[in-house]
């Protein structure tokens, strides 16, 4: 880091202002609405210095040392290299803090990009080696901050001592702020300017935030790569007071989440179930009901073949609001990174999402259908069961030839993806570790030609590819 970021407190200080030329005129009036107490050095000045008469005292002179003497900060502002020279030296052999404009190797501090929604100020800085970049940032982020900002938090200054008083605890003050600043109903009083109704919807909250139930989101956390979050999902996960999560979750994804939520392992995974499922039910109530924002994260799509919708039940049961935010299944992000699509008008005009585990009663699946060609059959799970998928589909008319992969870790850098034929499938099985995912289809030959991430995408050696040779 060249430069350490400040905001410095300027109201009723001394400051020097060396120029009197218009990019003199633009440092002045950053000063001036900073409220420094501005002394500026020049023989002449622009005009345009009229419209801060009054503001600022005018020494008519060329700079010397002496002009230094009480000041806290200096610029200068001109287009004489030797002025510049002397005013830098000066003020380093004091001490002072010193900007040469558009010389950052000859100050001690530097102006940054400012998007002002006082009392909000956001600054921006390349250290002087990129203008261009810093411009465009500062475009990008003034388009992104509502023009209420400011107003909104003065608002929250008035509000925040009923607040403390309030609300005890820092945990419960911030969950309450975050709530309000989320709230559509504050926005919409704020953007129509509104300031005393938004107060008062305010007050009324903390009125209530002690009683107040929590909520779940249960959040798809895709396949693996943190890549592939949703910007939803994003947004809930760093809000979350409190995570409960799956061993699907990938360490990239679970990184993003906010440094102070309390992570909590609700671990599936295939023949290792950690947590009860009756216990995750009974966590996610009760940190709920203890008022905290609590996101149930599941890998890939909570919906799909993740058990979200029996835990949506029980919550629904016990009166505790919830949303959803979908994830990328890991039949379409797996697939995907492996370079096999899931349809392709010549292979396979369908797909279809099973689970290798046994359903209640162990109700069979319909293999006649799932054995069916021009068909990609994706199964989820099913590496403890291959011998037995492999034999019910090849006993139902699936050709032994058909080309499959297996998926391991799909989407992260360490997928890994193994080819062969379905007569090969328990064989493959046996190399592959969990989570991993089953493809089985004629798309699947077409990874040879489509394959782009990972090793397997370059030319070179060390490739990930395992490719099973059958010598039949």
């Amino acid at each position: 880091m060249d430069y350490l970021p400040m905001f410095a407190r300027l109201e009723g200080r001394p400051v020097l202002l060396v120029g009197g030329g218009e990019v003199a005129l633009r440092k002045a009036r950053l000063l001036l609405a900073a409220g420094a107490r501005l002394t500026l050095v020049s023989p002449d000045i622009a005009p345009e210095f009229q419209e801060l008469a009054g503001r600022f005292t005018h020494l008519p002179v060329r700079f010397t040392p002496g002009h230094l003497a009480g000041q806290i900060l200096v610029v200068a502002a001109t287009d004489d290299p030797e002025v510049n020279a002397l005013v830098y030296q000066s003020a380093t052999e004091l001490g002072l803090f010193v900007n040469l404009v558009d010389d950052p190797a000859r100050s001690s501090f530097i102006f940054p990009s400012i998007i002002d929604r006082s009392p909000i100020v956001v600054a921006v800085s390349s250290g002087g080696k990129a203008p261009v970049l810093v411009r465009l940032l500062r475009e990008r982020l003034e388009s992104l901050l509502p023009r209420h900002l400011g107003g909104l938090a003065e608002l929250s200054g008035r509000v925040r001592v009923k607040a403390k008083r309030v609300l005890s605890s820092i945990s419960d003050r911030r969950r309450f702020w975050e709530r309000a600043f989320a709230s559509n109903t504050l926005a919409g009083l704020i953007e129509k300017e509104d300031w005393q109704g938004a107060e008062g919807w305010l007050n009324e909250g903390l009125d209530k935030a002690q009683t107040e139930v929590g909520e779940v989101v249960l959040v798809g956390a895709g396949p693996g790569d943190p890549g592939l979050l949703t910007l939803k999902a994003l947004q809930q996960i760093q809000q979350a007071e409190v995570v409960l999560y799956d061993q699907l979750v990938s360490p990239e994804i679970l990184d993003l989440v906010r440094r102070d939520a309390t992570l909590v392992s609700v671990g599936k995974k295939a023949g290792a179930h950690s947590v009860p499922q009756e216990e995750t039910n009974r966590l996610l109530v009760e940190y709920a009901r203890a008022g905290n924002r609590v996101v149930r994260l599941k890998g890939g799509d909570p919906f799909m073949f993740g058990r979200g919708g029996e835990e949506l039940e029980v919550l629904a049961d016990e009166g505790i609001p919830f949303s959803v935010v979908p994830g990328i299944t890991a039949a379409a992000g797996a697939t995907a990174y492996a370079g096999i699509p899931l349809t392709h008008r010549d292979h396979a005009q369908s797909a279809v999402f099973i689970t290798g585990h046994c359903q209640k009663e162990g109700t069979q699946p319909d293999w006649q259908q799932l054995a069916a060609t021009n068909q990609t059959l994706v199964i989820y799970m099913g590496l403890m069961r291959s011998e037995h998928i492999q034999q019910q589909l090849v006993g139902h008319g699936r050709k032994g030839s058909t080309p499959i992969a297996i998926i391991e870790r799909g989407t992260q850098a360490r997928q890994k993806v193994l080819t062969g034929t379905l007569d090969e499938l328990a064989t493959l099985a046996a190399q592959a570790m969990s989570p991993s995912l089953i493809v089985i289809g004629e798309v699947v030959a077409l990874r040879d030609r489509l394959a782009w991430f990972g090793e397997q995408a370059s030319a070179g050696a060390g490739s990930q590819e395992l490719k099973l040779v059958s010598l039949a």
